[in-house]
């Protein structure tokens, strides 16, 4: 009996530079200079809203940091209020008891050993509790204007469905985004690619009928409008 050998599957096929060139090319016409939607009133708050912000929307840690960031602007501040009343504070927002935990022991730790300031170093970032590479990415990218991609399900999702820089894991996707964005375009292919697959090349039903790369675009089939 002959033993039965699993055929693998043949490796989806990357897109070919000139066109990721031109997907890039018509992100940055249709929108130059990108936002991403966290409120901050500086870096340290724009720090503790992405950490805050993992496993979580944007609108949720908006909602919830509003009214505290009217009041809480600097690590010393934030230690000062306590990790009770950040709790309470956080309170909405999913895994509010780590992430309160996890503040109050980032704030200790710039103090400490940053005067309280944010560093630009990634691997003082990624020392900070509650921050790990992608929320290390999203500051050096945001408050420093560093060329990084931090791959999040968004990002995950677009550079398999896409082709443009598939991976079984994000660290995979990150590299690979890293190798074929254009020099010129990668301080904003992070905004880009969230914002596009948020409200244009969702999960559950991509809305490929004005999505401006539909052309360009290897996923099929495409959807159709509900109109």
């Amino acid at each position: 009996m002959k033993s039965q050998v699993k055929k693998r599957k043949p490796a989806p096929r990357r897109l070919p530079q000139a066109v990721v060139d031109e997907i890039f090319a018509r992100f940055a016409a249709a929108n130059p200079e990108p936002k991403g939607e966290l409120q901050s009133v500086n870096p340290f708050t724009f720090l503790v809203a992405v950490v805050l912000s993992a496993q979580a929307t944007d609108e949720s840690v908006n909602k919830a940091t509003a009214p505290l960031f009217a009041k809480i602007s600097t690590p010393q501040e934030m230690l000062a209020l306590g990790e009770d009343k950040l709790r309470d504070a956080i309170r909405t927002i999913g895994l509010y008891r780590t992430k309160a935990k996890n503040v109050i022991a980032l704030c200790r730790r710039l103090v400490k050993e940053h005067s309280g300031e944010v560093p630009r170093d990634r691997a003082a970032l990624e020392a900070l509790p509650g921050v790990g590479r992608k929320t290390a990415n999203v500051v050096l990218n945001h408050v420093f204007g560093e060329a990084t991609i931090a791959v999040d399900t968004h990002i995950f999702r677009l550079g398999n469905r896409l082709n443009l820089a598939p991976g079984k894991t994000p660290g995979e996707v990150e590299q690979g985004l890293l190798k074929i964005v254009p020099e010129d375009k990668k301080r904003h292919a992070h905004h880009w690619l969230i914002l596009h697959g948020r409200y244009v090349c969702k999960a559950r039903r991509p809305e490929c009928w004005r999505c401006l790369i539909a052309d360009l675009c290897p996923f099929t089939p495409k959807s159709a409008s509900p109109v």
